[in-house]
């Protein structure tokens, strides 16, 4: 597995052990063997990504420095623009709309050589917990294909997991880049809100909606928080700063650390397996010398509840740009409200229907303040909680999940079990808050996510304390669930 990934590759490139070329012909060979079984891809970028490792192959063969990412195959969540590409966000309104731009992380990778072998599947608008919401195809996990990837960047995770991709970029608004990374036993950050432009990113929640790296070890995630993060002036909400090199931050080292666990996270409903790893995660970092400091969220148990009001309410904004008109898929009427309503009712999938109809409710004269306004002051509440928290310890450690992945299909009449399943990620995007899934375990050969919370722009301190859980716990390590890559 350590040779398969971001640094290891590079140093084979740099050594000239592998070609750029060859290795995304390693890698292409391997998405057209796992593909059919994972249906990770929405599209195959294998032109482009071939011609790009040639770039990188001439600048090697002329003695240049190259990046550390120039020439590694990865993967985009097909939510991100990708100029002259398709960006379908898993919904057939958006199935024939090619991207007239790039987003801002495409730009900064653009300039570091990457290459992407393709968009990955996701739910719809990324509006769901499974992958199983897209327009397209429902992708299965690597580990079990009976079973979800998570979502909504389960393509994303199943990628890295299933080696047809080294890394892969996700979008996380209430934990679709952790979750997936969980269910999938792969590394997942969620940076804080802020970090990393949100321009060219299609819009779910926006102040909720963030983009992060996928990536089968915590370095690997160093490597692409370093790609991506950074201030953008076309991002309103990016926060000024200068940029950090987080490679800087994998120190094998917790001694003197603060960790704390929160009682709320810990409760019933968590599975006893889970809580087994998780509890022997926690022991792991005592004998490691760091101080376990229990902590309380008292507001965390309203915080599923605040989610699902202001995340429906920003995609009814956002989401009713979809009207036929500008651009994406129509539908004819009889005058332009029959036009509006077939449109939308055959463009979107039921989830995001749902959504925005939950959303407009919210936000509708009389429930305006019921609702949504309520949901904002618990919002504050729950950051309020997470400061306090933060204040006695230098991270928190929770589950990510309260199980492992569930099978495809189980929920698919019960919306509000699903809705459950995000119970442990969605407090930190109502506080804007950086969070990382590592692997911690497995159950029945699943695996189970550990999800570590910093403070506000606290990534170097969550890449330091995954970083030493990964290096003293080299018993959980696994070789890929589909066989190794070979090179």
């Amino acid at each position: 597995m350590e040779t398969l990934t971001i640094h290891a590759l590079h140093d084979k490139l740099v050594r000239r052990e592998i070609s750029a070329v060859e290795l995304a012909q390693k890698y292409i060979a391997r998405k057209d063997a796992v593909e059919p079984q994972v249906q990770a891809f929405l599209s195959d970028n294998r032109e482009n990504a071939l011609a790009a490792a040639a770039v990188v192959d001439k600048k090697i063969a002329a003695g240049e420095d190259i990046a550390a990412m120039a020439g590694i195959p990865g993967a985009i969540k097909d939510v991100i623009c990708v100029a002259g590409q398709n960006t379908t966000c898993g919904s057939k309104m958006l199935e024939h709309f090619k991207a007239p731009y790039n987003a801002t992380v495409i730009e900064k990778l653009n300039a570091l050589d990457y290459i992407s072998l393709g968009k990955t599947n996701m739910d719809e608008f990324a509006m769901g917990s499974s992958t199983e919401n897209s327009a397209y195809q429902i992708t299965h996990n690597p580990w079990n294909l009976d079973c979800v990837p998570g979502g909504s960047s389960g393509g994303s995770a199943a990628a890295v997991a299933a080696g047809s991709a080294v890394w892969a970029l996700g979008s996380d608004t209430g934990g679709s880049i952790r979750q997936p990374a969980a269910y999938c036993g792969v590394v997942g950050l969620k940076p804080t809100y802020g970090l990393v432009s949100r321009y060219g990113l299609v819009a779910y929640g926006s102040s909720l909606d963030q983009i992060g790296p996928f990536t089968t070890d915590v370095t690997d995630c160093a490597i692409v928080l370093n790609a991506i993060a950074g201030h953008d002036k076309k991002d309103s909400t990016s926060i000024p700063m200068e940029k950090k090199d987080y490679t800087k931050a994998l120190v094998n080292d917790v001694k003197g650390l603060k960790i704390g666990i929160p009682e709320e996270f810990f409760v019933e409903g968590l599975d006893d397996t889970c809580r087994k790893a998780l509890e022997e995660a926690i022991e792991t970092y005592r004998k490691l010398g760091a101080e376990i400091v229990p902590v309380k969220l008292p507001h965390m148990k309203y915080g599923l509840a605040a989610y699902y009001i202001i995340a429906p309410a920003e995609a009814s904004s956002n989401l009713a740009r979809y009207d036929g008109v500008g651009f994406g898929f129509r539908v004819d009427g009889t005058d332009i409200v029959d036009m509006y309503r077939k449109t939308r009712t055959a463009g979107f999938g039921p989830e995001v229907r749902r959504r925005i109809m939950l959303g407009t409710y919210v936000l509708s004269s009389g429930y305006y303040d019921a609702y949504y306004l309520r949901a904002m002051k618990v919002r504050t509440l729950l950051k309020q909680d997470f400061d306090k928290a933060l204040s006695q310890c230098d991270v928190l450690l929770t589950p990510t999940a309260p199980d492992t992945a569930f099978r495809i299909g189980q929920h698919d009449n019960d919306p509000l079990a699903m809705y459950l399943g995000d119970v442990c990620t969605v407090s930190l995007n109502l506080a804007g808050l950086p969070g990382i899934s590592i692997p911690c375990g497995y159950k029945d050969g699943m695996p189970i996510g550990m999800q570590l919370i910093g403070a506000a722009l606290g990534e170097e301190t969550l890449l330091r304390v995954a970083y030493t859980f990964e290096q003293n716990r080299t018993d959980l390590r696994k070789p890929l669930p589909m066989g190794e890559v070979e090179l």
